[in-house]
């Protein structure tokens, strides 16, 4: 069942096309990246799909629902959570705190949220860094708060953008550990922008690839790979050579 459609989505800044005819859907759990140069529309379609930005022409469609002109808190409420590239703590809170700022998306009782944001952080081994400031963390552990927030609003699809960028080999495998416990052991949609390749092709079952605001490849992460138009755009022919064991 399809839990996520973008139907010919267009997004205009002035003169600037930022996103161009763009068109594709999600199954429910699946696992999806979006790759491509910077500048070529991803985190502007991640901000259309999450109602921070209205969209130009086109229509998205969650869970069998129409949430085109559906404002940010709206999308949320529906099960549709975004991260960001750089994480903003609320104000003075600690890593608690800021989870039980995403819990009361879905309950008003201080008492609840409390609860849920110890279980999230129990889950994604957190619980150490309670009672810290999140600006006082190191910059893995960061991430990883901003991915216990966006949990505490009960998504059903997760938007992850950039959540390894920074991130050292080793920090990365812990992301990594993080996002197939999300997909895997929670069942969550996830898709992810990303520029860290080990990730991408470790974790993504399938890719999404954007060049100038436009679609230009859809498929499987070794389909991806071989797309010789990707390859042009993107990867670059080192990239494909030092996969391949053909660099010289």
């Amino acid at each position: 069942m399809k839990i996520l459609e973008v139907q010919h989505l267009v997004k205009e800044f002035g003169g600037l096309r930022a996103n161009d005819d763009i068109s594709f859907s999600l199954e429910k759990e699946e696992l999806t990246g979006v790759i491509g140069p910077n500048g070529a529309g991803k985190t502007t379609l991640f901000n259309c799909i999450a109602g921070l930005h209205p969209v130009t022409s086109g229509r998205i469609f969650f869970d069998g629902r129409d949430i085109t002109a559906l404002k940010a808190h709206e999308v949320a409420r529906l099960g549709l959570a975004r991260t960001f590239q750089v994480y903003t703590a609320a104000g003075d809170l600690n890593v608690e705190e800021n989870v039980m700022v995403g819990c009361f998306m879905r309950t008003a009782s201080r008492t609840e949220a409390r609860r849920r944001a110890r279980r999230i952080l129990a889950e994604l081994n957190l619980e150490e860094h309670a009672d810290a400031l999140v600006s006082e963390l190191p910059v893995a552990a960061q991430k990883q708060v901003t991915m216990a927030t966006a949990l505490g609003t009960a998504p059903k699809l997760l938007l992850l953008d950039e959540v390894a960028a920074g991130l050292n080999p080793s920090e990365i495998d812990q992301i990594m550990d993080t996002i197939r416990h999300l997909h895997h052991d929670l069942g969550i949609t996830i898709v992810l922008i990303e520029h860290v390749m080990a990730l991408v092709m470790n974790v993504c079952q399938r890719l999404v690839v954007l060049d100038y605001g436009k679609k230009i490849a859809d498929g499987g992460p070794e389909d991806i790979a071989d797309n010789p138009q990707v390859i042009k755009a993107y990867l670059g022919e080192r990239y494909v050579a030092e996969h391949t064991g053909e660099l010289s």
